[in-house]
């Protein structure tokens, strides 16, 4: 482990102040801390100003991943499921993170179309009903941010909404739809929806890339597998689909299998439907082996980097001096399960439920008007959470970030990182 890497961060109050300006308004957080300490139970939230939202979302439903190894066991992919909705129609233009052209996709969508599933689809692929789930997820964000509260403009502007997403199809068409659902497909400006490189992305754990990340999960999923408890259930469930022992499936597979065809009402094996609760509660059990939730490095590379985009959001937004242009109203974030679980966990909210498809995590910035104090909200799959750490579901921005800090990576700590090779330890799965 380098040496200062992982030192944790402690933020100063935020009363009366921004975090990048403490020192100017250092005198005046100080009177104003006794205050809050004795309110912070009863902020009258009339007085609240939203300045600022943010949007972590997975991608909507699709066909698996991989099939299961039986062909009498795998759903009908058929073609019919790819015709677009009209209503999701919504022109979009790619770019990488500078706004420079991009021209390929995601190496993994490539893998992706090596596999044709039954029925003509391809892995992977999304479908008309995650389409409609992500209009849906748009047509609520409108109905919180443009209808409820007229926060955002009711046609698409450049300079309020910044929109990031993987390079793979499934998420940039999920954006699309979501946007059409948020703006009634009615723009002011170009959409543009910024990707970086497979070499860079951090919107999900980079196990391909990082280095570090994959030498401390290397072998971690197969061992996973033989764990007492799951290795028995595995076999329960393997028994129960004729399915050898030695045929690569694991419950991570099973539920990916088990989770398209539920949405799309593919009932494909009675077997799946059965044991449908042990096997997305085995499946969360083996991503939790996998990533050792305790491990707070492996946590950290995992979506670090992106605690830290969400981070520096936050802190545009408060300090003073960032020029109007530099900041938006809206962020949005197309990200994966693998990315939301592992957030989730950093946060202290994680239900241990798998993330379902268009599911968002959701942090909106409020000031106070009279107080000027800084305060976030959190919401997952639309409900209020408290995150580890926080007094209320209205969190003061100081311990937010307090909370989160002990998570975050720059760019450059993230990068120096995982080009460490690890010495790992007997007994961690490798």
């Amino acid at each position: 482990m380098i040496r200062g890497v992982f030192s944790v961060r402690m933020w100063a109050p935020v009363g009366f102040l921004t975090s990048l300006a403490y020192c100017v308004h250092q005198r005046r957080a100080v009177r104003a801390e006794p205050r809050r300490a004795e309110n912070q139970h009863s902020v009258d939230r009339s007085q609240l100003e939203l300045k600022m939202v943010q949007v972590v979302f997975r991608h909507g439903a699709r066909s698996p991943l991989k099939p299961l190894p039986q062909e009498e066991q795998q759903a009908e992919w058929n073609l019919q499921l790819l015709e677009v909705p009209p209503q999701t129609q919504f022109d979009y233009t790619v770019t990488n993170l500078t706004g420079g052209p991009k021209s390929h996709f995601d190496s993994f969508d490539s893998q992706y179309r090596e596999t044709k599933l039954k029925g003509g689809m391809f892995a992977g692929q999304l479908t008309n009903v995650g389409m409609q789930q992500m209009f849906a997820l748009g047509e609520r964000l409108r109905k919180n941010y443009v209808e409820d509260i007229p926060f955002l403009s009711p046609t698409f502007n450049p300079m309020e909404v910044f929109v990031r997403s993987t390079n793979i199809y499934r998420n940039l068409e999920s954006t699309r739809c979501l946007l059409a659902g948020l703006f009634q497909c009615q723009k002011e400006g170009p959409i543009i929806i910024h990707a970086d490189e497979a070499s860079s992305e951090v919107l999900y754990p980079n196990y391909q890339n990082c280095r570090s990340l994959r030498e401390r999960t290397r072998g971690r999923r197969q061992a996973a597998s033989l764990q007492p408890g799951i290795s028995e259930d595995l076999q329960k469930v393997k028994e129960g689909m004729c399915i050898t022992s030695n045929d690569g499936v694991d419950f991570l597979s099973l539920f990916d299998n088990m989770a398209a065809e539920q949405v799309h009402n593919l009932l494909s094996c009675p077997t799946l439907q059965r044991f449908a609760r042990m096997i997305e509660r085995r499946a969360v059990d083996t991503v939790l082996y996998v990533m050792q939730r305790e491990d707070r490095e492996s946590l950290q590379m995992a979506v670090g980097p992106l605690l830290h985009i969400l981070e520096s959001n936050l802190l545009k937004v408060v300090d003073p001096a960032t020029p109007a242009d530099k900041t938006r109203k809206l962020y949005l974030y197309a990200a994966h399960d693998m990315t939301l679980m592992p957030l989730l966990i950093t946060l202290g909210i994680f239900d241990h439920k798998w993330p379902p498809f268009a599911v968002d995590l959701t942090m909106e910035l409020y000031q106070h008007r009279q107080s000027k104090e800084w305060f976030v909200q959190l919401y997952y799959r639309g409900e209020e959470q408290v995150p580890k750490g926080c007094p209320d579901r209205l969190c003061p921005l100081d311990k937010f970030l307090n909370t989160i800090s002990v998570y975050t990576l720059s760019p450059e700590k993230y990068h120096t990182l995982c080009s460490q090779v690890q010495v790992m330890e007997l007994g961690n799965g490798e």
